[in-house]
């Protein structure tokens, strides 16, 4: 069959209202393979020497359960891909699991995930946001804001458990941010040609 740009959009709004309009059962489906997907990507780590918070290709899968999923199903996802790693499926970074993972340095992170993909699945889909300029600015807030917020949070807080002191801003920001900007604007990079792509 030949193909041809008209044959793309028709196929590409197919696949969409049917991923919508599908039943419960294969949306819960979905929603598990993205858990799935989210671990196996928490599996290409980088370790840094200066801070217990590695740089991981997860936060790709993060940021594109919203859009692939939409509303409620992106972020429950997220939920089952901490319920289960909680549970001791050894699918969070580095093949570990169990509650030790939200209690550590990186457990605000992993709530980040959570806010992230369903603050893409209200905003991504539902909203007047289909130029790749508008997707690109979502991502970039939910990445930032909802990612970081809670994992800076959580870092501070694991830090003062374990040395007794409350780190400083710069000290934050060097274990729990600069170093992940570079890889962080790939992956937003990447997550907005997918959206652009797969979304009408």
């Amino acid at each position: 069959m030949e193909i041809t740009i008209n044959n793309y959009f028709e196929k590409r709004n197919t696949l969409f209202k049917l991923r919508f309009e599908t039943s419960n059962i294969n949306k819960l489906a979905m929603t598990f393979l993205m858990a799935c997907i989210t671990g196996l990507m928490a599996q290409i780590v980088i370790p840094l020497p200066w801070t217990p918070v590695p740089i991981t290709a997860q936060t790709f899968a993060v940021l594109t359960a919203g859009i692939l999923l939409g509303r409620y199903w992106g972020g429950l996802s997220m939920v089952l891909y901490l319920l289960i790693g909680i549970a001791g499926v050894p699918w969070f970074t580095g093949m570990t699991g169990g509650i030790t993972a939200v209690t550590g340095a990186t457990g605000g992170f992993l709530i980040g995930f959570i806010i992230t993909a369903l603050f893409m699945g209200y905003t991504g889909n539902y909203n007047n946001t289909k130029s790749f300029k508008s997707i690109l600015g979502l991502l970039l807030v939910s990445n930032f804001a909802f990612i970081y917020i809670p994992g800076l949070i959580g870092l501070g807080v694991w830090l003062y458990i374990v040395n007794g002191t409350i780190p400083d801003i710069g000290t934050l920001l060097i274990m729990g941010l600069l170093p992940f900007i570079a890889g962080d604007l790939i992956k937003i990079s990447g997550a907005a040609i997918l959206a652009k792509a797969v979304n009408p």
